[in-house]
């Protein structure tokens, strides 16, 4: 977004996350706007966002953003990191020829014929129950926020950041509040044989090697969101 500071008009990152919380729904669990959507603003903004929770985070999905997936591990060293496969669809796009779009699609939307470099990152959701994959895959759901946002500024120039943070946050706290009176975003019943996924991890292995996986299970994660004290 754009703002004025010292006589200039330049732009400003605005950081947001959002979080599925232990009831299934999602909610705005932290926002900061930063000179530069780089390593170290993204580092100060999970820092921030640490220290006040939300705590029992699984998974974290995002685009490869420069130091992004760095400042996740430095402060999200129990969560995994999967790659949002709408951007990175995107980025093969722009890589590839016109004409091979549509074989490397294809390729994409298998499993098994994963690009080898990207393997880890891009299917990483697929280690939680496979009924929650459509909603962990992609920053998608995200986007659609974004666009909004944008939509109201309209493109205007704010008079600074803390303006910037006051709009943004009216707009953040009027979906925050949609969302928790909303549908689960994701089921309970997903939520709980997460849990009980969580548990069976932390069992010994004798003890695990002698009781089946739950049905439909893939992986031994728990995708559940713990949140942040008061919400």
């Amino acid at each position: 977004m754009k703002t004025r500071e010292d006589g200039r008009v330049v732009s400003i990152a605005v950081m947001l996350a959002a979080g599925v919380n232990a009831d299934g729904h999602r909610e705005i669990v932290g926002i900061d706007v930063a000179t530069a959507e780089d390593g170290a603003g993204w580092l100060t903004f999970f820092r921030d966002l640490s220290s006040r929770g939300p705590t029992g985070v699984k998974l974290v999905t995002s685009g490869a953003h420069s130091g992004l997936v760095a400042a996740i591990g430095a402060t999200l060293p129990g969560a995994s990191w999967q790659r949002c496969r709408t951007h990175y669809a995107a980025n093969l796009m722009y890589t590839c020829l016109m004409s091979s779009w549509p074989w490397v699609k294809a390729l994409l939307h298998s499993v098994d014929d994963q690009v080898e470099a990207t393997r880890a990152d891009v299917l990483a959701s697929t280690a939680f129950p496979k009924e929650a994959w459509r909603q962990i895959w992609s920053n998608k759901p995200n986007e659609r926020l974004y666009r909004e946002i944008r939509r109201r500024n309209d493109g205007g120039i704010l008079p600074d950041r803390t303006n910037i943070i006051r709009l943004v946050g009216a707009e953040l706290a009027e979906q925050h509040a949609e969302w928790a009176e909303g549908r689960h975003y994701l089921a309970l019943e997903v939520l709980a044989r997460s849990r009980v996924t969580t548990v069976l991890d932390c069992a010994p292995q004798a003890t695990i090697s002698r009781r089946s996986p739950p049905k439909n299970h893939r992986g031994s994660r728990s995708n559940r969101h713990t949140p942040r004290p008061g919400t």
